[in-house]
């Protein structure tokens, strides 16, 4: 996980900063954000003061009914909590008093024009994106029918060319040569390329290439869930290499199991053909229905009837 700022934050989600002292290098570490209604009633148990505090009407109003000097101390007490950051929505303006208070406290206090449901959510998705866990593989990432592939293998080994190919065969390309991994909530990897390798791949021999421009903007994804990881190596005389398509294979990322073939290369092997029947096999198998081990129960109900 980055690390992210409350001045990294602000400036994602366009929010104006209401006092100047503010401690701006906060960290933000959680991507769940709370509004402290609760707290505002005095009851702080099961608080969790790593959380950004989100302040809309129904808070303000709540604190305003209260009369100035019991807003005023619930608001004080507050700003005890050492929280990262205050946000205050649909453009409200806090008491000058209010403001100075936490100015002391140097906590960042904040304010957006969104309406409060609207701008929960977009803080919430920003921040689940942000902080989410995350690692870079070496590697390629295609979109072939609609499954992420995951291209790996040793330099040099072929996964650009492959791509290229299943580009020209109408599937998208996400990322070349490296591929910006997080992991969500619902423990699924998503991949998308680095923003300076972005919609280019290169090819030896060709250089960099803009896959955008030379096949159109319908050849390319910002990004796709990784749903298979297609291992390319060279073939190797006398290896074992799976025939009947019923070793489960896994490679695990981010905590998260996905599963994996290992294709050996060759001359006269359509590695592209390979990856597109792979990648629909692997959608048959994630609706329940596995064809090696079909096949084998057939083998073996054969077996037993000739017995």
């Amino acid at each position: 996980m980055e690390a992210l700022t409350v001045k990294e934050m602000a400036a994602a989600m366009k929010l104006e900063l209401l006092i100047t002292e503010a401690d701006m290098t906060r960290a933000v570490t959680v991507a769940d954000v709370n509004r402290p209604g609760l707290v505002l009633t005095g009851y702080a148990d099961y608080y969790d003061a790593k959380r950004v505090q989100l302040m809309g009407h129904t808070e303000l109003d709540f604190l305003a009914a209260q009369g100035e000097e019991i807003a005023y101390k619930r608001w004080h007490d507050l700003t005890e909590l050492g929280f990262p950051c205050l946000v205050v929505s649909a453009g409200q303006e806090l008491p000058t008093r209010w403001l100075e208070r936490a100015a002391e406290k140097k906590l960042p206090v904040l304010r957006s024009k969104l309406a409060t449901t609207a701008f929960l959510s977009r803080l919430s998705a920003f921040l689940e994106e942000r902080l989410a866990p995350r690692t870079t593989v070496h590697a390629v990432l295609v979109d072939v029918s609609g499954m992420g592939i995951m291209i790996t293998g040793d330099s040099g080994i072929g996964k650009s060319e492959t791509a290229l190919e299943l580009i020209k065969r109408g599937h998208r390309l996400v990322a070349d040569d490296a591929v910006e991994i997080t992991r969500s909530e619902e423990y699924t990897l998503t991949g998308r390329a680095p923003e300076v390798l972005r919609y280019v791949m290169e090819v030896r021999g060709l250089g960099i290439l803009d896959v955008s421009r030379l096949f159109g903007i319908s050849a390319v994804r910002e990004r796709h869930r990784i749903h298979m990881i297609i291992n390319l190596e060279e073939w190797q005389d006398g290896r074992y290499y799976d025939r009947l398509g019923v070793d489960e294979e896994t490679r695990e990322i981010l905590g998260v199991k996905l599963p994996c073939k290992t294709v050996p290369v060759r001359p006269g092997r359509n590695i592209a053909s390979i990856i597109e029947v792979a990648a629909m096999n692997q959608r048959l198998k994630d609706t329940g229905y596995d064809g090696a081990r079909e096949f084998i129960s057939r083998q073996q109900a054969l077996c037993k009837k000739d017995d």
